[in-house]
């Protein structure tokens, strides 16, 4: 595997933690529609870091999300549960960023913080296990 490769997995895996913080920083500033957004973000970083090793990238999100579904999820690389985590996070993104009237409760931000944190958890496991990290 290219050492650029590697890198960019990591820098993307970095970017995914970040935006995770921007998320609970948002959250504590009661910026709920914001901290949606963000934990998608960290989610979507996540998922890029993991997609870069197939050396895929997407300038599209729902390109992004259908190859890590179909290669990661489906060949049993991460649980079905993550599938779950990537739809609801982007559903809430999307009505939080567009929807007219939209109302994003503290409770909704907290659950997608939680939701990303699990998500950031199993990408780290899985750079871990292919040894992306040393």
């Amino acid at each position: 595997m290219a050492g650029s490769i590697k890198e960019l997995s990591i820098y993307r895996y970095e970017r995914a933690k970040e935006e995770l913080e921007n998320a609970q920083a948002l959250l504590d500033a009661g910026k709920f529609k914001l901290s949606l957004n963000r934990s998608y973000y960290a989610i979507f970083h996540a998922m890029r870091s993991i997609n870069v090793l197939d050396e895929f990238d997407s300038s599209k999100h729902s390109g992004v999300i259908a190859h890590f579904n179909q290669y990661h999820v489906k060949n049993g690389h991460f649980p079905k549960d993550a599938s779950k985590i990537i739809k609801n996070a982007s559903e809430m993104r999307e009505h939080a960023d567009y929807e007219d009237f939209f109302v994003a409760s503290k409770h909704d931000a907290e659950e997608q913080i939680q939701k990303a944190e699990n998500f950031i958890s199993m990408v780290n496991t899985y750079l871990k296990d292919n040894q992306i990290f040393t």
